[in-house]
């Protein structure tokens, strides 16, 4: 799969940039900006061509014949998102069955446009104390990959203005749905 994902990146024009450090073996990787399902495809093509192992959270509705086995089998992580559950508990205690374990998670939560991020990202780090990593998809210069560690010092606020500031610079598929855009900017400092 890496030299397939590989070719077929750099057949569509998109080159991935950065890495997890190798003495990194747990973390939350921040999935950012997510305005189309091709975010998913490209996102997922660049973990294989890096030969990175990753879970991911997903709605449950797509566990369903015949793409429920497939998604699993690729990393995935059912969330029901109707019910009120404590996955914050759930996820950060994943990360003490694994010797190495990457979390993707989607900050925005949805393709559709938000004001302000879940919180959810920071915290399941925080419990499982494990690094964010900063991943993102930028559609303006085809690029993907990983960027920078944080460490969530326990100030959530001021974490959050690195991390936005990182985002800020990044372009969507659809700017008009991503609220970091620089069509979009409006400030984010209250996420939900």
């Amino acid at each position: 799969m890496k030299y397939i994902s590989g070719f077929i990146l750099w057949l569509a024009g998109w080159k991935i940039v950065g890495s997890i450090p190798s003495d990194v073996k747990k973390c939350v990787i921040l999935a950012a900006p997510h305005t189309s399902n091709w975010d998913f495809v490209i996102g997922r093509l660049a973990y294989f061509k890096l030969g990175v192992p990753v879970k991911f959270l997903i709605k449950k509705e797509v566990f369903v014949f015949p793409f429920g086995g497939l998604i699993k089998a690729m990393g995935g992580i059912p969330v029901d998102r109707g019910k009120r559950n404590n996955l914050v508990e759930e996820v950060a205690g994943l990360f003490g069955n694994y010797q190495k374990l990457n979390v993707i998670i989607t900050p925005e939560g949805t393709r559709k446009r938000v004001d302000n991020w879940k919180r959810g990202f920071y915290f399941i780090a925080q419990k499982a104390q494990v690094p964010l990593v900063l991943g993102f998809i930028d559609y303006k210069s085809k690029t993907a990959g990983f960027d920078r560690l944080i460490y969530p010092s326990g100030n959530f606020d001021s974490d959050f203005r690195i991390i936005e500031e990182f985002y800020k610079t990044k372009t969507a598929r659809y700017p008009e749905m991503f609220n970091l855009s620089p069509e979009n900017r409006k400030k984010n400092t209250q996420p939900e």
